[in-house]
């Protein structure tokens, strides 16, 4: 199968790279955790404060350098509700809903530490390529719309002259990203774009919605605030409160685990090096715990500035650092020029990062690979852009395997022969589970058999307790007519599986160690001839 996007040259980067990149990534923070702070119903100062807290300690702490994390709209559209229900069991006025959010970090956080010490980062090799390729064809519409609400002011789309002035900044944005490369290979292209494009618009005096003005548009006064202080949620720390914040720190914690951990695939495979996930899962945990403490939102891996990120030359961890350090300078220090930063810019960089994200080679590769994977393709890539990725990658992973299954039960097949001494020998090939069962039994003539019958294993594999049971099944079934079964050759971790399962088949041992026969009143093969 082909790559799903074009490689990132394998490159160690540089500091240079890294400080650059991480500005970039920086800026273009700005606006998604506003608009996600949004989404879930709290101040865009708290999306903010998470966006700065996830990147630092990722960086830090993560198993994957140049991944970029914050508050991101798969964990937001969860959070809404819990702010929701969380300011109804408060006084009125009170804001209960975010010390709920915070304290559910605190147990998103254990979580996600929890499933890193327990090595559950490795499950992710359990997801399928298709998946992988609905995943980030989902993701790059999913952000592609995420950026058409961009084209609003105070709830309606633009028209006329600031529309057309909205798309001539977006395009001019692209036509800088896409030539920069060509004139330098290591130039920060989204920098400069971003930059270029703010100039433009405040020599020319040009009136289009800047970061402020979207800002105020949806209800805030501004990104300007001080250092995130400590506090413990104000929450009464009782059992009516874990079961109430429970179900939402599981959800939340195996989306930011499910995001975080297909994203480091993605960006393994851009870069061509390796993450480890383990790792990943237990800074994730780490920063929303602090996330919770500090007063921030939490959240997770962020795609699309990852992916800024790795194609401006950010390759290590001082990216990421940069890029948090750099937004708190925005928060205490600059916000008044970060606010001026116009929305097309930062949209002009996330459409390129929809172009780059979205796998092309989908449409090269559609008649070439089985219909059972496309049809999973396009059924991930439904189920993130209308629900989210969590529910998507688990339906593509269940649907894969459930299509493995089925095509692994069509293959047990079973060739008979009856020897020189009237024996009858069923030599069975194919793996012997719980979806091929029905026709393991279906192979069997027990009425017509002589009375002595022998299955081989040598080319087959008892796979589970469905297949230890379908087997006893057959030997009962033989010897209810006075006939005799003998099991060949069954392997050593099957025999394990047989011996836990005494009640159900008794397990003998010839002389040869390898060679084991299972079957009720049991006599030696020999004996019969």
């Amino acid at each position: 199968m082909e790559s799903n996007h074009s490689m990132v040259p394998a490159s160690k980067g540089s500091i240079q790279s890294d400080i650059l990149s991480g500005l970039t990534v920086a800026l273009a923070l700005v606006p998604e955790a506003v608009a996600f702070a949004f989404v879930a119903g709290v101040s865009p100062i708290v999306g903010l404060y998470g966006a700065f807290m996830m990147s630092i300690i990722t960086a830090i702490f993560g198993g994957r350098p140049g991944m970029i994390s914050g508050a991101t709209g798969a964990m937001a559209v969860v959070m809404v509700h819990l702010v929701k229900e969380g300011n109804a069991l408060g006084a009125a006025g009170s804001n209960a809903g975010l010390q709920y959010l915070f304290i559910t970090l605190l147990l998103v956080g254990i979580l996600q530490a929890v499933a890193g010490a327990a090595r559950l980062g490795k499950f992710i090799r359990m997801v399928p390529r298709s998946v992988m390729m609905g995943f980030v064809n989902g993701l790059a519409i999913v952000i592609f719309l995420s950026q058409l609400n961009m084209f609003k002011a105070e709830g309606a789309w633009l028209h006329g002259t600031p529309l057309w002035i909205m798309v001539g900044l977006v395009a001019l944005t692209m036509a800088i990203l896409l030539i920069i490369p060509h004139i330098h290979k290591k130039a920060p292209g989204a920098l400069i774009a971003i930059i270029g494009v703010a100039i433009l618009v405040a020599f020319a005096g040009i009136d289009t919605q800047t970061v402020l003005s979207f800002i105020v548009s949806n209800g805030g006064t501004g990104i300007e605030a001080g250092l995130p202080s400590l506090a413990i949620p104000q929450v009464p720390f009782t059992i009516e409160t874990l079961i109430f914040i429970a179900p939402y720190a599981l959800i939340l914690a195996a989306i930011g685990l499910i995001e975080s951990l297909m994203t480091l695939n993605l960006i393994d495979e851009l870069t061509q090096t390796h993450g480890h996930g383990n790792r990943e899962c237990i800074a994730q945990g780490l920063a929303n715990f602090v996330n919770g403490i500090f007063g921030g939102m939490g959240g997770c891996a962020m795609i699309g500035q990852s992916i800024i990120n790795i194609t401006s030359g950010g390759r290590g961890r001082l990216s990421g650092i940069v890029a948090g350090v750099a937004l708190l300078f925005f928060i205490l220090f600059t916000s008044e020029y970060i606010e001026a930063v116009p929305i097309a810019a930062l949209v002009g960089v996330m459409f390129i990062v929809v172009i780059k994200t979205f796998a092309w080679s989908t449409f090269k590769i559609i008649n070439k690979i089985p219909k059972a994977d496309v049809i999973v393709i396009v059924l991930v890539t439904a189920l993130t852009v209308i629900f989210d990725l969590a529910i998507a990658v688990l339906s593509g992973v269940i649907v894969s395997a459930l299509i493995f299954a089925w095509q692994n039960a069509l293959r047990i097949r079973a060739r008979k022969e009856i020897d020189e001494h009237g024996i009858k020998h069923y030599k069975i090939y194919g793996p012997l589970f719980f979806g091929s069962t029905t026709l393991f039994a279906s192979k069997f003539d027990i009425i017509n058999d002589p009375n002595e019958v022998v299955i081989d294993f040598e080319e087959s594999r008892i796979m589970d307790q469905s297949a230890i049971e379908i087997i006893n099944k057959v030997a009962e079934n033989y010897l209810q007519v006075g006939k005799h079964i003998h099991l060949r050759h069954l392997s050593p971790d099957c025999i394990k599986l047989i011996k836990k399962a005494e009640k159900i088949c008794d397990v003998n041992v010839l002389e040869d160690p390898d060679y084991f026969v299972s079957v009720d009143n049991y006599r030696k093969l020999q004996e019969s001839i």
